[in-house]
């Protein structure tokens, strides 16, 4: 049997729907410190290996991000970013093993409507798995962000700027779908 993975398209700007779940779909956040930490982690990734944020939902058990890279291979980022996690994790909980379930998935984004469709989506899941009412109301995505919210992290403007850069134009427009 063939192990080997298919090779994921990268270049340098490519833009990817990441979606990562807990091994046999258990959860991989069981408190605010553990949301925290991987928040924590996206950064220091970030600084270690420069991409952008877009948007990001951490879910009880998987965590959706919209990622845009530069000079380093999405490979290498989510690396990097699923390690550090999941070394966090089974030091913390003293467990061994895998936390994610596989491999992680990656759909690239090579247009504006799936750009906006995917950060829609991301930003909508906490509503459709019934965590909250209203997206805004969700503490671990970056949708607060896209109202108004500082961010050290998130880079929001693009999708603002299919907006004219209008906050509430966004905030209509994922409302639409709620």
């Amino acid at each position: 049997m063939n192990m080997t993975h298919k090779k994921r398209i990268w270049y340098p700007g490519a833009k990817y729907h990441i979606i990562c779940r807990g091994n046999k779909k258990r959860d991989i956040f069981l408190d605010k410190l553990d949301f925290r930490v991987f928040i924590a982690i996206l950064k220091e990734v970030k600084n270690n290996y420069s991409y952008s944020v877009i948007s990001y939902c951490l879910m009880p058990n998987h965590v959706h991000l919209q990622l845009k890279t530069y000079e380093i291979e999405i490979w290498k980022i989510m690396r990097a970013i699923n390690w550090k996690y999941a070394r966090y994790f089974n030091d913390r909980y003293n467990t061994v093993g895998h936390v994610f379930q596989g491999r992680y998935v990656s759909k690239i984004i090579e247009n504006n409507y799936y750009n906006l469709i995917v950060n829609r989506y991301i930003h909508l899941n906490p509503v459709k798995d019934k965590l909250v009412l209203n997206p805004k109301d969700y503490r671990w995505s970056s949708f607060r962000t896209y109202l108004g919210e500082k961010s050290d992290f998130v880079k929001e403007e693009e999708i603002l700027n299919y907006f004219g850069g209008e906050r509430s134009l966004y905030n209509k427009f994922i409302m639409r779908f709620v």
